[in-house]
């Protein structure tokens, strides 16, 4: 990852009544874990800090917004060349939306798109998105069995190795599950705007605290937690004048 700017976020924080590691403190535990608005009120209010849900809200959304910005761009040209392929039902409403999904072969969330179609056109969608967003076509893409990605692929990249098979995608399947758990903690997502501000977001800061227990000691997972918080910390807190 890229190093970070001189002077990331004190502005952001002008006419805020809470201290800055208040504010990152909820928003970190409203994305790292599938809590509702009101679970972290209330773990916050057991810590003596009172603060609405709507509060929460609304720090969700601007500064997980602006934490999101700045993990991507740290993050930019450090995945892996294998992308993974997958779509979700969303209900919002009781109108079915797809959740369209691509991760690396490592697991990290490369991006997410919500779209009414599961067509050519929404895979082209996405496809133009990240190849926009990483600057680089991958090695390999890897699929389930909709034809819609073979379609997007040999009109958008089509010397890319494209690999179709259910079996093969378990990983990007796999990459849903924290989504759907959020989907059930918050009683579905009101509106199609609403689930994609929380997948921008969401995926990121998931990125960041994302550490594969295959092949690692539990003291190297450690290290690596800890070297998390402390990238989240620079991210989160103003620099000193």
């Amino acid at each position: 990852m890229t190093e970070l700017p001189a002077d990331p976020t004190s502005h952001l924080y002008q006419r805020h009544r809470f201290p800055a590691e208040i504010i990152s403190h909820a928003v970190w535990l409203y994305f790292r874990f599938p809590l509702s608005l009101r679970h972290v009120e209330e773990m916050l209010a057991v810590r003596g800090i009172g603060v609405s849900f709507q509060t929460v809200a609304e720090w969700a959304g601007k500064f997980g917004g602006e934490y999101a910005r700045r993990i991507r761009r740290m993050s930019k040209g450090a995945f892996a060349d294998k992308w993974h392929f997958d779509e979700m039902v969303v209900s919002i409403k009781g109108k079915k939306h797809w959740l369209w999904r691509a991760v690396d072969a490592n697991g990290y969330v490369l991006d997410a798109l919500v779209q009414s179609r599961r067509n050519k056109k929404a895979a082209l969608r996405l496809m133009r998105k990240l190849l926009k967003k990483q600057g680089i076509a991958p090695r390999v893409m890897i699929t389930d069995k909709l034809r819609s990605y073979g379609a997007a692929r040999n009109e958008l990249m089509p010397g890319v190795e494209h690999r179709s098979h259910k079996g093969l995608n378990n990983r990007a399947e796999n990459s849903h599950l924290a989504v759907r758990r959020r989907e059930q903690t918050m009683k579905r997502f009101k509106s199609s705007r609403q689930c994609q501000r929380f997948v921008s977001i969401h995926g990121p800061i998931a990125n960041l605290f994302h550490h594969p227990h295959n092949y690692i000691t539990a003291a190297q997972h450690r290290e690596l937690r800890t070297a998390s918080m402390e990238t989240w910390t620079r991210i989160a807190m103003p620099t000193p004048a």
